[in-house]
């Protein structure tokens, strides 16, 4: 059952959010009950993290990854010189 319910924001925000919410081809509305649902749905983790993403988690360490963009910067820096 919906209920309606009366907010006070900023008008820069309910413009913003209604720009967001048509680009999006959402009602304003249901943007904001999507929002407060997110916010307080009762689960241990905020992030719903998706197999994949969990599969790729330790492929690479952060040891290898300061490597990359080290070796990547010093390209860069001869590259432009």
């Amino acid at each position: 059952m919906d209920t309606k319910l009366t907010l006070s924001l900023n008008a820069g925000v309910i413009e913003k959010a209604k720009v967001y919410a048509k680009s999006n081809q959402v009602s304003l509305s249901k943007l904001i009950e999507n929002y407060l649902s997110s916010l307080t749905e009762k689960n241990d983790s905020p992030v719903t993290i998706t197999p994949l993403v969990q599969s790729l988690s330790g492929v690479i360490n952060a040891d290898e990854l300061k490597n990359i963009n080290s070796d990547y910067t010093d390209y860069l820096a001869e590259k432009y010189k």
